[in-house]
């Protein structure tokens, strides 16, 4: 793969790892399509060795972003209810508030729920706070995964 080649892999993985961060585009499966294109293109062992660790990487990070902070917002007692009307509400702010309406709209969906369960605004708003933990530390682990990801191939475009 020439030069500009990989330049431009390693844009498209910059862009995956920009949308995990703002949630607005695929950023894991731009990350893996772009190393997937690299290791078709360049050929050979160490290429596919890259496209095989990376691909291992994020699927352990998507398994772990998805267990870890469930289990932690269970211990936390939020319930699913709360968190999926919270997803409802961030998709809905999402296109209503530009940039943070993602955001605004999960807090006030879990929120509202949590209000509606718990009976009250301190307890709502512990409730609330643990949601967003959850989602941050989603979030986190992800981008760990995908940063590993990303440097398994920065360390493989050199040596292949």
């Amino acid at each position: 793969m020439s030069v500009w080649g990989e330049v431009l892999v390693g844009l498209v993985i910059l862009v995956g790892l920009l949308g995990i961060v703002i949630p607005i585009l695929p950023g894991v499966v731009l990350i893996f399509g772009a190393i997937a294109v690299w290791a078709f293109l360049t050929g050979g062992a160490t290429a596919w060795a890259v496209f095989a660790i990376s691909t291992v990487l994020l699927v352990i990070s998507g398994v772990v972003k998805y267990t870890w902070p469930g289990a932690k917002l269970r211990d936390a007692g939020v319930p699913n209810r709360s968190l999926y009307l919270g997803a409802i509400l961030g998709i809905v702010g999402f296109f209503v508030i530009p940039v943070v309406g993602l955001f605004v709209g999960f807090v006030v969906g879990v929120y509202v729920s949590e209000l509606q369960r718990v009976r009250g605004q301190r307890l709502a708003w512990q409730s609330t706070w643990h949601a967003v933990k959850g989602v941050g530390l989603s979030i986190l682990v992800e981008l760990f995964g995908a940063l590993l990801a990303s440097g398994v191939w920065l360390i493989g475009a050199f040596v292949a």
